[in-house]
């Protein structure tokens, strides 16, 4: 029973840990292995986890997220409150955390206004800006730091890649909110939670290291070395809490994207594909076996990072299984509201749709 639950937790990392023991078999285990693993993609990836799991347990966002909603004054303000909440939030902690935080502000929100009805919609939407509202920096979802660090993309031409797809996005977003009706409300909820200021500026220098790291100013050695001691001084839970399942899932799609990229016959095919069109290849592959793993498997083949990039964040949106974030939204709601699931599943489908085909037809125009 333990196995099982492990592996429906951990359904992408059992997929990928297969996967590359599969490729295994095609490609025997030499030396040309050890260039497969980028370093440090792994290494920025778990100092922000880390950094974040550490705010995380001080309450850090929840207490400012609930400091703003109390300031709302009707429902449509709170809808849009807590869309650039989780928004903005995936830019600085990436989506998942970002959904793991502020979808339960957002359950609470409308329970204790009694506008339960408007959950699945709420949920829907905060999945949604969650999956893009990190695509504008290179920490902001995993397989941005991945291609970031891959390609060595400057930091300027990211942002200018990314910048017309995201303002698209905050738009978007903002119509899909206009239908919801600005119901009056008062909150009258104390929140009992107090900050722990010192421990709040002590992660918050070591996210300015992180961040510091991701953008090659400082060598991610010094962070490995920094980050770990304070946090095991500090706060060891948030070591322990770090979400090592993601960071197995990068590593066994490293091996299997590097071996793939040896079988010649698989290195033609999906070269020739990519030749064709990367942005709509990257954008379908992510509907079958996500985007982090779509971003590792699809570089080993393309030269084209830009057209890359854009596929695999616009591509988050769509199945349920485009985004690990999708899945961490779609379980919550589940366990909430079991009795919504098709509802949930419905609007699910009809908002993602709406919003990869409009991306992705606005990207095809830009590129």
């Amino acid at each position: 029973m333990k196995a099982l639950r492990f592996i429906k937790k951990n359904a992408v990392f059992c997929i990928a840990a297969l996967a590359a023991a599969v490729s295994c078999f095609f490609v025997p285990l030499d030396i040309e292995y050890l260039g497969y693993f980028d370093l440090k993609t792994l290494s920025c990836l778990f100092l922000t986890l880390a950094v974040i799991c550490a705010l995380r347990n001080i309450k850090f966002f929840t207490i400012l997220a609930r400091k703003l909603v109390n300031m709302t004054g009707n429902l449509r303000s709170l809808f849009l409150l807590l869309i650039v909440i989780t928004f903005i939030g995936s830019m600085i902690i990436a989506n998942d955390m970002a959904l793991i935080t502020f979808l339960p502000l957002g359950y609470f929100a409308l329970s204790v206004t009694r506008q339960e009805k408007y959950m699945a919609y709420l949920f829907v939407l905060q999945n949604i800006s969650a999956n893009l509202g990190g695509m504008l920096t290179p920490f902001g979802n995993p397989q941005n730091l991945y291609l970031y660090s891959y390609f060595n993309i400057p930091t300027g031409e990211f942002c200018q890649i990314m910048l017309p797809s995201f303002l698209l996005a905050v738009f978007l977003l903002v119509v899909a909110c206009l239908p919801i009706k600005p119901i009056r409300f008062t909150l009258d909820e104390d929140f009992p939670e107090k900050l722990n200021a010192k421990k709040a500026v002590l992660y918050g220098i070591l996210f300015l290291l992180s961040i510091l790291i991701v953008f090659r100013i400082i060598p991610f050695v010094v962070g490995l070395l920094i980050v770990p001691i304070v946090l095991f001084i500090v706060d060891r839970e948030a070591l322990k809490m770090v979400d090592y399942a993601l960071l197995g899932t990068f590593f066994f799609f490293f091996i299997f994207a590097g071996n793939l990229a040896r079988i010649d016959a698989v290195n033609a095919l999906v070269s020739s594909l990519l030749q064709k069109d990367t942005l709509i290849v990257s954008v379908l592959t992510c509907q079958f076996i996500s985007n982090v793993p779509s971003a590792i498997l699809l570089s080993r083949f393309t030269g084209d990072y830009a057209a890359l990039l854009l596929g695999v964040n616009i591509g988050g949106t769509g199945t349920l299984i485009a985004s690990l974030a999708s899945l961490i939204t779609f379980n919550e709601f589940r366990i909430l509201h079991p009795e919504q699931t098709k509802k949930y599943i419905l609007i699910f489908t009809a908002a993602n749709a709406a919003f990869l085909v409009i991306l992705t037809l606005a990207a095809k125009f830009i590129f």
